[in-house]
């Protein structure tokens, strides 16, 4: 409790200050399309893994800190999957800039570029009847992809859709790829956008999030929120 109300606070004070989210302030929102590979005997144990299929979505890839960009900054990949399961149903994965190792996926990453390493969840989902870590590893592209930072998104997108291979693993598996993400524009995504991921609202049957730390992600969330409306009412 006292580490939750600590979280509100601080997101609190820090939205009133940026005027903007506590974190991922500012970003660049992109839409593309996610296709599932989808086998009956994958051994996902989930409906939506199991089958084949190709969806729209929106993404948002962000710093997470909104240090200046010269440094490097935990980065993210919030990423909206649109009827999911069935007209109206969303998917919202969370993805953060870390390593792949058995222990790093679970860590954030502060990173310079954004092409040169994996994004995780960092928690678990539980996919059918097993705890495992989603992760979206970058596709290697032309020459010089791997260089992309966030000033250079932009030109990036204009020269060629942005892949990443979107793969799962339990400890004592290997990673193993379920889906491709296909990122194919970019479009501005301004600190009052309404478009809000969370994944435990947004979730699939036999593919959610646990629920280690959610307490505190909802508290800085609300905090975040408050600040940001206190703000506008006393500019």
């Amino acid at each position: 409790m006292i580490v939750s109300r600590a979280a509100h606070g601080v997101a609190d004070l820090l939205a009133r200050w940026r005027s903007a989210p506590a974190l991922h302030p500012h970003g660049v929102l992109c839409t593309g399309t996610l296709t599932v590979t989808g086998r009956a005997d994958s051994g996902w144990g989930v409906p939506w893994l199991d089958r084949p299929g190709s969806y729209r979505v929106t993404v948002r890839w962000s710093r997470a800190l909104g240090l200046p960009r010269r440094l490097p900054d935990g980065l993210g990949l919030a990423v909206r999957v649109e009827d999911a399961d069935g007209p109206g149903r969303t998917l919202d994965l969370l993805f953060t800039s870390s390593r792949a190792g058995r222990f790093g996926r679970h860590l954030p990453l502060l990173r310079p570029h954004a092409l040169t390493g994996p994004y995780s969840t960092l928690l678990s989902y539980r996919t059918g009847d097993r705890e495992r870590v989603l992760a979206a590893f970058p596709v290697p592209g032309p020459s010089g992809a791997g260089e992309a930072t966030m000033p250079t998104l932009w030109q990036e997108l204009a020269r060629r859709p942005v892949r990443f291979d979107l793969r799962a693993a339990a400890p004592d598996e290997p990673w193993s790829t379920f889906a491709s993400l296909s990122l194919e524009a970019a479009h501005p995504a301004p600190a009052t956008s309404t478009l809000s991921y969370d994944p435990y609202a947004h979730s699939l049957p036999r593919l959610r999030p646990t629920g280690r730390l959610r307490r505190l992600r909802d508290a800085a969330y609300a905090g975040s929120r408050h600040g940001r409306e206190g703000r506008r009412r006393h500019p």
